[in-house]
C-alpha cells in the first residue's frame, strides 16, 4: 500500500506491474484476507499496528473492488486500467507533437516488438501501450518461475522497457504539470 502510493507518483510503469501483481497474489489467495494477512501482511516486522491496520485496509478494499468490477478470475481492476488509458492518451498527445521526437523515435524502434507480439496474440489483441506491459509482466512472470527466456525475448523486453520507462518519465512530468506548460 505504501509502496504503491509512492511507486504511482514516483514510476508509473512500476506501479502497474506492481499492482497487477497484487491483483494475481490476491487471486492467488482466493481473495482470502485471512490468508493474506497470514502470508503478507503478517511477514512485514518491524510495522507499526497502524500500519499494519492500513494494510489489511488497502487488501480488502482491493478484494471488495475485484469483486464488484467481477475481476476475481482475470483482467484487471479499473483503477489499473485508468492508468492504462492515460497512458495511452499521453502516448497519443507525445505522438502528435514534434517537440518530443526522441519519444516517437523510440517508439518506432519498439513498434517491431508490439507487432510481433500483436500477431503471437491471436482473438487477444490489445492497444500498443497494454500489449508492452503485458510483455514485460510476463516476463516478470518467467522470472519469477525461473523459467528460461530466450535472448529474442529479452532483447524484446529491453526494448520495450526503455520505451515504458521513457513513457513514464514523460508521465511524471504531465502529472507535475511540467510537460506542456510552455504551451499555454
Amino acid at each position: 500500500m505504501i509502496t504503491a502510493s509512492a511507486k504511482k507518483r514516483e514510476n508509473i510503469a512500476e506501479y502497474l506491474l506492481y499492482m497487477w501483481q497484487i491483483e494475481d497474489l490476491i487471486r492467488a489467495y482466493g481473495l482470502d484476507i485471512d490468508k493474506i494477512r497470514e502470508n503478507i501482511i503478517d511477514r512485514h516486522t518491524g510495522l507499526s499496528e497502524e500500519q499494519r491496520k492500513q494494510m489489511i485496509d488497502w487488501y480488502e478494499s482491493l478484494i471488495d473492488m475485484m469483486r464488484r468490477e467481477d475481476v476475481v478470475n482475470s483482467g484487471h481492476l479499473q483503477l489499473n486500467r485508468n492508468v492504462i488509458l492515460d497512458l495511452r492518451n499521453l502516448h497519443n498527445r507525445l505522438l502528435e507533437d514534434p517537440k518530443f521526437a526522441s519519444y516517437a523515435a523510440e517508439y518506432y524502434k519498439t513498434l517491431p516488438f508490439i507487432v510481433e507480439i500483436r500477431a503471437k496474440a491471436g482473438e487477444n489483441k490489445k492497444d500498443e501501450i497494454e500489449t508492452c506491459f503485458d510483455a514485460l509482466y510476463g516476463i516478470l512472470m518467467l522470472r519469477l518461475q525461473k523459467k528460461e527466456i530466450s535472448k529474442e525475448t529479452l532483447e524484446a523486453a529491453s526494448q520495450i522497457s526503455k520505451f515504458l520507462a521513457m513513457l513514464a518519465a514523460y508521465y511524471k512530468k504531465d502529472y507535475n504539470n511540467e510537460l506542456f506548460k510552455d504551451e499555454d
